[in-house]
């Protein structure tokens, strides 16, 4: 063999050094997964074992083995800080209701919360109010109150609040504090004041510059 030769077999040598090399992650790949009685080897673990605690699971470390905990005593969630007793429950600092909602009346309020009540309320009280929606027609007793009459009307807006939030004292009502949010009470609140004032309103209700469209 020549000088040549000898050269061109030694760099096809190396080159299939280098191409075994660089195909055997390949090849050890394929093999992953066959029967082995020996343990695999876990360059990293961290995706492999993942040790939590599951929904109602045990654990070994705390004394009453319970792996869910209660919390402690005091704390708040982030962002469920609710110190206005007033926006929060519909109640002052002495726990009276509040007699008027305490966000800005908007006409934009006022159209949320006729597409709330539309929803949740309407299937009962009706969407005029007067408690007289499809499941009244169904034959759902006992009957709930109406919007107009006297009691609700001289109910303060706080008190409404809270029946939306917490149910009736009646337990006819249920709670809906998980289907309508904070802000979606008060805008309900809002527009039952805006149906009652739609039937029992007075000619002191309406402006002065319109009053003469009416007289």
């Amino acid at each position: 063999m020549n000088k040549s030769s000898r050269k061109m077999s030694m760099a096809a040598s190396v080159y299939l050094t280098f191409a075994l090399a660089a195909a055997a992650p390949l090849l050890a790949g394929c093999l992953r997964g066959r029967p082995s009685k020996k343990p695999p080897i876990h360059v990293n673990p961290n995706m492999d074992n993942q040790p939590k605690y599951r929904a109602q699971g045990r654990s070994a470390f705390f004394a009453d083995s319970s792996a869910m905990r209660v919390p402690v005593a005091g704390t708040v969630a982030r962002g469920e800080l609710r110190a206005d007793s007033a926006y929060y429950a519909g109640r002052d600092a002495d726990g009276e209701y509040i007699k008027r909602i305490p966000v800005e009346v908007t006409a934009d309020l006022l159209r949320r919360g006729r597409e709330r009540f539309n929803i949740y309320c309407a299937v009962c009280h009706d969407r005029a109010g007067h408690a007289q929606g499809i499941v009244m027609q169904r034959g759902f007793k006992p009957q709930p109150q109406t919007y107009h009459g006297e009691r609700v009307r001289k109910m303060p807006d706080g008190q409404i609040f809270n029946v939306i939030t917490n149910g009736s004292e009646s337990g006819i009502m249920k709670s809906y504090r998980h289907q309508v949010p904070v802000p979606d009470r008060w805008a309900i609140v809002a527009y039952v004041r805006a149906l009652q004032r739609s039937q029992n309103a007075s000619i002191d209700d309406i402006p002065p510059e319109q009053r003469d469209r009416l007289e």
